[in-house]
């Protein structure tokens, strides 16, 4: 069972009223999990109390299944049995983080979603909040991720990538917010809708519109067990966020090149004086070799500038889905 079709164009059947809110709306929670046995029954349960006291309803939980191979499956199954606010979405392999946020998106069926991380690193407890802000008129709510608990290098690493890649993109991306935020049932439309196969969700939250607040939420520590984050994981994450939000690395292989040409239109007329006025020749096979290597060097980087977006266009163009599902329990047991 494959994904919807992403290119459709957004549903047009749900219109936000303008202006607050008197009903409270149905919220929809959507948690990808991947490999999170140890934090499943504690993370259930604060959702549950946390759902239990929230107006309006009925609320869902949709958990998002990315092929775990620890009992996680089996104990969303359970946990499915035991309470019907709860879909269970297993995919046929793992596919990522994003892909899972993805497949947990095309499954909510709430007047808003509140997407988040299973590892209890983004607090339930701050969904309220959100949801407050919801019905003062605003589509997206997202957290703005307040002493982080990471290590020192990891909290750095971070702080320094969300202001580069503010700072690149046109768009005005919120520095220090992940993808633990509320959005609207528009904007999840319109999240469906968008084509792209490397998903950069936060980005794409920006690209959206519609009124948008953050609100200050104090990041937890992982709850139990270990980040399923490698450093490789987190560098493609970044490069999905900046190949797909910013051409400034195209853009400075032409500001680079133009430099290059400028100072060596000017060493050539430095020679030409040497050599006609001064009747000097100048020396310099080591400055020659350094140029040649930087130059080299150069090139070789942003011919794999240049790979990494011919790439994506490769990947796009082949539209294949982000995601494959393997069965969705909830369909299972209740029916389609």
């Amino acid at each position: 069972m494959s994904t919807p079709d992403r290119r459709r164009p957004a549903p047009l059947g749900w219109t936000r009223p303008s202006g607050p809110l008197s009903e409270a709306p149905r919220v929809s929670v959507a948690i990808p999990l991947y490999n999170e046995a140890d934090v499943l029954p504690n993370l259930i349960s604060r959702l549950r109390a946390v759902l239990d006291d929230l107006p309006g309803g009925p609320h869902e939980m949709v958990f998002v299944d990315d092929r775990s191979s620890d009992g996680t499956l089996q104990a969303l199954e359970r946990a499915a049995a035991e309470d019907p606010r709860i879909t269970v979405v297993s995919l046929s392999r793992n596919f990522g983080h994003q892909a899972a946020l993805s497949a947990s998106l095309d499954h909510v069926t709430g007047d808003v979603t509140v997407l988040m991380d299973g590892d209890l690193q983004d607090p339930p407890e701050a969904i309220p909040s959100f949801v407050e802000r919801y019905r003062e008129g605003y589509d997206v709510v997202y957290a703005r991720r307040l002493r982080r608990k990471e290590s020192v290098w990891l909290r750095l690493s971070y702080f320094v990538f969300y202001r580069l890649l503010a700072r690149m993109s046109a768009l005005p991306l919120p520095v220090d917010a992940g993808d633990f935020s509320l959005i609207s049932r528009r904007v999840v439309d319109v999240l469906r809708a968008a084509p792209e196969r490397h998903r950069y969700l936060r980005g794409l939250r920006t690209w959206a519109g519609y009124r948008q607040i953050g609100i200050d939420v104090e990041r937890s520590a992982r709850a139990a067990g270990e980040s399923k984050y490698s450093l490789p994981k987190l560098l493609r994450l970044a490069f999905d966020g900046l190949f797909s939000f910013t051409i400034v690395p195209l853009r400075a292989a032409g500001v680079i090149g133009a430099g290059v040409v400028v100072l060596s239109g000017a060493y050539a007329m430095y020679v030409l004086y040497a050599r006609l006025v001064l009747s000097q020749v100048p020396e310099g096979f080591t400055t020659l070799i350094l140029a040649i290597t930087f130059l080299s060097g150069v090139i070789l980087f942003f011919l794999g500038v240049i790979g990494e977006y011919v790439g994506r266009i490769y990947e796009e163009v082949k539209s294949r889905p982000v995601y494959i599902v393997d069965r969705v329990i909830r369909e299972e047991r209740r029916g389609p």
